[in-house]
C-alpha cells in the first residue's frame, strides 16, 4: 500500500514538471541586426595584371671602336636630348677626316687642271691643230675628275660622321641609367656595345592583356570604338584606368587608354590594352607589377550592401534576407567589385527593397523567425545615450601661484580635514 502510494505521488509531480515546461513554451526568435540595401550610380570594373613601360626608352650603344675615354653624366639623372655622354678616343677618326679631307682637294685640283686642258683643246681643234680624239679624251679626263671630287666629298662625309660617333650624345630626353663601361675599356662599333639607357619616365605607359570579353563589353557599354577611345578616356573621368602597385591597397594612378590592339592573341584569347599614366611625382619606373582595372559598364541606380553581410557556401556568395513573418531567406547574389567605401554592388539577386542582415549572422538561419532590429536606429541610439552619461568635467578655477611652492621659511597652507 505504501509503495502505490509513493509510485502514485512520483507521478504526480512528473505530471506537474511537463507542465510546468509546456507553460514556459519555446524561446523567443533571436535578435539579429538589419539595414537596407543603398541605390547609387556605380561603374562595374575589370582588374588585370599589368606592367609599366617608359614612355621612350633608348639604348646607347657605341657605333664606332676605340678606347671609351670620358663619362660626361652622372647616373640617374636627367639628360636633355643631344647632350654628350660619353667621348670615345677621336684620334684615330680625325686622321682619317683629315685624308678624306685632303683627297677631296686633290680631287678638286684634278678637276680644275682637267677642265682647263679640255678648254684649250677645244680651242686647238677649232684651226685643225688637234683632231676630234682629242677633244673626246679631254673631256672624258674632265668627267672622271668630277666623279672623283664626287668620291672624295662622300668619302670626307662618312669621315666626319664616324669622326662624330665618337661623341655619344643622348637621343632622347630622359632619365639616364649608369655607364655600363667604364673609362679605358675598348667598346666595339661592329658588336654596337651598349653604354648606358636613357629612359623618358613621364608620361609612363602601363601595358595588360584583357579577355576578349571584357575589352568588347568595354567597347559596346561605353559606347566606343577602337580609333575613338583616347578621346573618349581622356574626356570622361569616370572611365580612366585605375592603377595599383605592390604597396597600394588602393589605386592611386589614372590614365586614359590609347590603345587597343588590332588583334586578338589566339593562344590565350587576349587582347592587348594600354593606358597613359602622368608620373609628375617620379613614383612609376619602368618593368613594374601593377594591377589595373579598367570600366566596363556604367550601372544607374545599382544595388549596394555592406560586405561583411556576405557568405560563401558550394552554391556561391549569398546574404540572409529578412523576408515575410521575420522569416530568414538565402538569396544567392551576383557580386560587383567592393567600392572603396566598403559595399559591394549586387548585379543579380536584390531589388534592393529587402532587409538584408548584418549582425548576428551565426544566430540567423533560413527557415527560422528573427527577431529584425535596424542597425543605423541602434547606432543613432547608442550615440545619444553615450551623449547623455558622458561626465561633465568640473572646471577647477587655480589662482595664480596655487600650484607654486612655499618659499622658505613660509609655513605651507593647511589641508583640508587636517587636525589643527
Amino acid at each position: 500500500m505504501r509503495n502505490r502510494f509513493l509510485t502514485l505521488a512520483t507521478l504526480a509531480l512528473l505530471a506537474f514538471g511537463c507542465g510546468g515546461d509546456a507553460q514556459q513554451g519555446a524561446p523567443p526568435p533571436p535578435d539579429v541586426g538589419v539595414a537596407k540595401p543603398i541605390k547609387r550610380d556605380v561603374t562595374v570594373f575589370s582588374e588585370h595584371l599589368g606592367s609599366t613601360a617608359a614612355f621612350e626608352s633608348v639604348e646607347v650603344r657605341a657605333r664606332v671602336t676605340g678606347v671609351l675615354e670620358q663619362i660626361n653624366f652622372e647616373p640617374a639623372t636627367v639628360v636633355e636630348e643631344g647632350k654628350q655622354l660619353f667621348l670615345i678616343e677621336p684620334r684615330n677618326y680625325k686622321a682619317e677626316r683629315d685624308a678624306a679631307d685632303a683627297a677631296l682637294k686633290s680631287a678638286e685640283a684634278d678637276l680644275a687642271r682637267a677642265e682647263s686642258d679640255l678648254k684649250r683643246v677645244e680651242q686647238a681643234v677649232k684651226t685643225n691643230a688637234v683632231s676630234q680624239s682629242d677633244v673626246d679624251l679631254a673631256t672624258a679626263t674632265r668627267d672622271m675628275a668630277r666623279a672623283s671630287v664626287l668620291s672624295a666629298e662622300a668619302a670626307l662625309d662618312r669621315a666626319d660622321l664616324q669622326l662624330s660617333y665618337t661623341q655619344v650624345r643622348s637621343p632622347i630626353t630622359g632619365q639616364v641609367g649608369r655607364n655600363l663601361v667604364d673609362r679605358g675599356n675598348i667598346v666595339s662599333g661592329s658588336e654596337r656595345t651598349v653604354l648606358t639607357t636613357v629612359n623618358r619616365m613621364q608620361p609612363m605607359f602601363v601595358y595588360f592583356d584583357a579577355p576578349e570579353e571584357v575589352v568588347l563589353r568595354a567597347l559596346k557599354n561605353l559606347n566606343l570604338t577602337t580609333d575613338s577611345t583616347r578621346e573618349r578616356f581622356e574626356r570622361d573621368e569616370a572611365t580612366l584606368a585605375q592603377v595599383a602597385t605592390l604597396i597600394d591597397d588602393d589605386f592611386p594612378f589614372a590614365g586614359p587608354i590609347d590603345y587597343v590592339s588590332n588583334e586578338v592573341d589566339t593562344a590565350t584569347g587576349t587582347i592587348q590594352v594600354r593606358a597613359v599614366l602622368p608620373n609628375e611625382e617620379m613614383r612609376l619606373f619602368p618593368g613594374l607589377f601593377v594591377r589595373v582595372r579598367i570600366p566596363i559598364q556604367l550601372l544607374e541606380d545599382a544595388v549596394l550592401i555592406r560586405e561583411e553581410a556576405l557568405g560563401t557556401d558550394l552554391g556561391g556568395r549569398y546574404v540572409y534576407v529578412v523576408g515575410e513573418g521575420n522569416v530568414v531567406e538565402r538569396r544567392y547574389v551576383q557580386l560587383g567589385v567592393v567600392e572603396p567605401d566598403g559595399m559591394v554592388p549586387i548585379l543579380e539577386g536584390l531589388d534592393g527593397s529587402e532587409a538584408y542582415i548584418v549582425e548576428g549572422l551565426l544566430r540567423a538561419r533560413p527557415g527560422m523567425p528573427v527577431t529584425p532590429d535596424k542597425v543605423s536606429d541602434r547606432n543613432e541610439v547608442k550615440a545619444e545615450a553615450a551623449k547623455e552619461v558622458e561626465p561633465e568635467e568640473e572646471a577647477i578655477d587655480l589662482k595664480p601661484g596655487a600650484l607654486d611652492p612655499p618659499s622658505e621659511g613660509e609655513d605651507a597652507p593647511e589641508t583640508a580635514g587636517e587636525d589643527g
